[in-house]
């Protein structure tokens, strides 16, 4: 489901998405998005911040009040506060117009592997030439065991599990601390910093995006 008043922008996002095989519903308001979430049953929402009835910030805490699907937030204004606030209500990750509908097709492939995934629940996550091994609490990088401490092999175990998504540094804590936002993330920081080094040369890189977060990538 693609929510969006600007009709060239979802007939944009139709044509590079039905290309790769999906089906794409057009909607143009948030009240009509979220009393067709039952009809629909997307497996995916394209959800646009600036919305002429109730705003996409909106929607999404609603959506997530009623289901679990994947969001994808657009947002024509630069400004973090929109992507932090986006992630915050449950969004999944954003796109800041004017977009390259490549880029589009690339981020919803990337949210629908990780559900995916997630619905599978392996123990074992390969990345690159990363494997990390949850039943045996063990990383390994080309087959060679990679020391890490308790809370570096939880976080790493996070952002594997969340391959392409950005979190922010509050969510991070909460994941892998086990505690709310209380206005101190430098420890976030410093620990991305030490796993960044122990799994250097791995294939994968942990891209800092500022002002939000972090995330998981294949390195090119």
């Amino acid at each position: 489901m693609v929510v969006d008043d600007e009709p060239n922008i979802i007939e944009l996002a139709r044509l590079y998405l039905e290309r790769e095989g999906y089906q794409v519903e057009g909607v143009a308001d948030g009240q009509v998005a979220l009393s067709r979430l039952g009809d629909v049953n997307p497996d995916l929402v394209v959800l646009d911040v600036m919305l002429p009835d109730i705003d996409g910030f909106e929607v999404c805490r609603q959506l997530r009040t009623k289901s679990d699907v994947p969001i994808l937030m657009l947002t024509a204004r630069r400004e973090d506060i929109d992507k932090i606030l986006g992630l915050e209500m449950g969004a999944d990750d954003y796109l800041t117009k004017p977009f390259n509908p490549r880029e589009l097709v690339a981020r919803v492939k990337a949210i629908l592997r990780r559900y995916q995934a997630g619905v599978q629940a392996s123990d074992i996550i390969d990345i690159g030439r990363l494997r990390v091994d949850l039943s045996r609490h063990e990383a390994t990088v080309d087959g060679q065991s990679v020391k890490l401490r308790t809370k570096e092999f939880a976080l790493l175990v996070t952002l594997a599990q969340n391959v392409e998504m950005v979190l922010t540094r509050e969510k991070l804590l909460e994941l892998v601390w086990g505690y709310d936002y209380y206005g101190e993330t430098r420890t976030v920081d410093v620990h991305v910093n030490h796993l960044r080094d122990k799994i250097g040369g791995s294939g994968t890189q942990i891209e800092t995006v500022r002002g939000v977060g972090y995330k998981m990538t294949v390195a090119e």
